[in-house]
């Protein structure tokens, strides 16, 4: 069986351990349904998540936002179909993004959406670094969308538990 699949680029390294995973899950998906030795035809552009991290603190999003436009264009330059942000926080600047470029972005809230909807869920804990819990580029577009409620409670050491989960997943 030929490998028909149309090549996506992955915006990742933030952190590169969540690129990680994209990449084993694409490949995953792709395998289980061609089988053999068969894998997707990726292009990773891997940003320093350093300096990104540093840009989200101060609130330098339209920074944030130029780097991740140029990574987007270097993957379509390169041949990328369709692109995905390998991380759900820097979807706040996914419109500006899609402005920039002539190929989809495949926006994390939509999948998500999509997967919830199809199993019939209607409310759905969410977890995640403070700009997605706090701020609404996923949560509004989960509900508006999708209408799908979403329960953001945090644990009540909040700057402790986004500590320990940053420090033990993305290492940030």
């Amino acid at each position: 069986m030929v490998n028909t699949t149309k090549k996506l680029g992955l915006l990742g390294g933030m952190s590169w351990e969540s690129t990680v995973s994209y990449y084993q899950a694409i490949n995953r998906g792709v395998n289980a349904r061609l089988g053999g030795l068969h894998s997707a035809p990726l292009i990773i552009s891997s940003v320093d998540f350093a300096h990104i991290e540093q840009l989200q603190h101060k609130g330098e999003w339209d920074k944030t936002a130029d780097i991740l436009i140029r990574e987007a264009k270097h993957l379509e330059t390169a041949g990328a179909k369709a692109i995905l942000i390998c991380t759900n926080t820097m979807h706040k600047v996914a419109a500006d993004i899609e402005q920039k470029i002539t190929i989809p972005l495949i926006h994390i809230a939509d999948a998500t959406g999509c997967v919830l909807q199809q199993d019939r869920v209607k409310k759905v804990g969410l977890l995640g670094t403070r700009f997605t819990m706090e701020q609404t580029f996923y949560t509004s577009r989960l509900k508006e969308i999708f209408g799908i409620e979403l329960l953001l409670q945090m644990p009540n050491n909040e700057t402790r538990f986004i500590t320990l989960f940053m420090n033990n997943y993305a290492r940030a």
